[in-house]
């Protein structure tokens, strides 16, 4: 299982507000240090909110690329649908040149709706966006010239798009929610899958994956070609009682927050403690503990390639970060691998 870290470059630590530029610098030294330790790939999100810093994911990655020598690099989504895939494709074949063929991308519709409006497309065409875009990626990714047309940007006829990517094929993973039609679409494609799981149980995803795996058969793709990848959550700290110390004031104060604004209750004590139990979906705990969840996680969805933690959203400083990545690193990757 390989194991990383995605980040959205929040600029804020708790009720201690960081600077941007001071921002940058610490996740470019995080990333810096996640590479030391040895994790396989970190990834930068995209958003379009003032306590963020990631809306131009591919120029974080490319400071990263110059600062790093093996982790994978990756987005964590790019959001397709309000964006132009060839400009998509240009700048991450870029990063793969700078990274020396360590590129990667999640492609997806994204969870937070702000990109829409901001790039003047219109959420009734939520899906149909995806769709046709995703398609066009994936043109330009296999061919070098390019002969398409759509409804929502203008035809291409005959045209190189450049520059190539160092890798033959720039690895492109589907990011998804909770929709029966997007693993079904990942399967059919071929295309690895990255499920989003940052509520409740993880094993109720089972099924999708199934059915990811199903559609991906039936579509004439390996078992060892449909990949898939497991974002959720999580921290590890020395111990478990000072992972859940560092981490539940933060998160209950930032999901507090989102549910304000997506209409959910406030975050209880009870809930988090759910959460992070055996079956909860928080990877939250000490080195032993985290390993037998990963362990547990990846049994009861029929086996994961890969898992990635989301930590820097629970008011988490810096040092606690880096902590946490020397961590996994030192710890939990060598006891997965006994």
């Amino acid at each position: 299982m390989e194991i990383g870290v995605d980040s959205f470059a929040s600029a804020m630590y708790g009720s201690n507000e960081l600077s941007s530029v001071d921002a940058m610098e610490q996740l470019l030294d995080r990333i810096e240090v996640a590479d030391q330790a040895g994790l396989d790939v970190f990834g930068i999100g995209e958003h379009h909110k003032k306590e963020f810093l990631d809306s131009a994911t591919a120029v974080i990655l490319a400071a990263a690329a110059a600062r790093t020598k093996r982790i994978r690099l990756t987005s964590a989504v790019t959001v397709l649908s309000a964006a132009d895939p060839v400009r998509v494709y240009q700048s991450f074949a870029t990063l793969d040149l700078i990274a020396k063929g360590r590129a990667e991308m999640v492609v997806g519709r994204g969870s937070s709706i702000e990109a829409y409006p901001l790039f003047g497309f219109n959420l009734n065409d939520y899906d149909a966006l995806f769709k046709e875009k995703l398609d066009l990626l994936l043109k330009i990714r296999d061919n070098e010239f390019i002969t398409w047309s759509g409804r929502f940007r203008a035809p291409l006829n005959d045209l190189p798009v450049y520059p190539r990517s160092l890798q033959e094929k720039l690895p492109i993973w589907l990011g998804v929610g909770g929709t029966p039609e997007s693993f079904a679409r990942a399967g059919t494609l071929g295309l690895p899958l990255m499920v989003a799981v940052i509520g409740g149980e993880t094993h109720r995803f089972r099924p999708l994956i199934d059915l990811y795996r199903e559609a991906g058969e039936r579509a004439g793709f390996t078992p060892k070609e449909l990949k898939v990848g497991l974002h959720s959550p999580g921290y590890v700290a020395t111990t478990d009682e000072q992972a859940i110390a560092d981490y539940y004031p933060g998160y209950a104060e930032l999901w507090t927050k989102l549910g304000k604004e997506r209409g959910w209750p406030p975050v209880t004590r009870l809930q988090f403690d759910n959460l992070v139990a055996p079956k909860g979906v928080l990877v939250v705990g000490g080195p032993e503990q985290v390993v037998e969840k990963l362990i547990r996680h990846s049994e009861a969805l029929g086996g994961i390639d890969r898992f990635t933690f989301q930590m820097d959203n629970a008011g988490l400083t810096h040092e606690q970060l880096l902590k946490s990545i020397e961590l996994i690193g030192k710890r939990v990757i060598p006891l997965l691998a006994t």
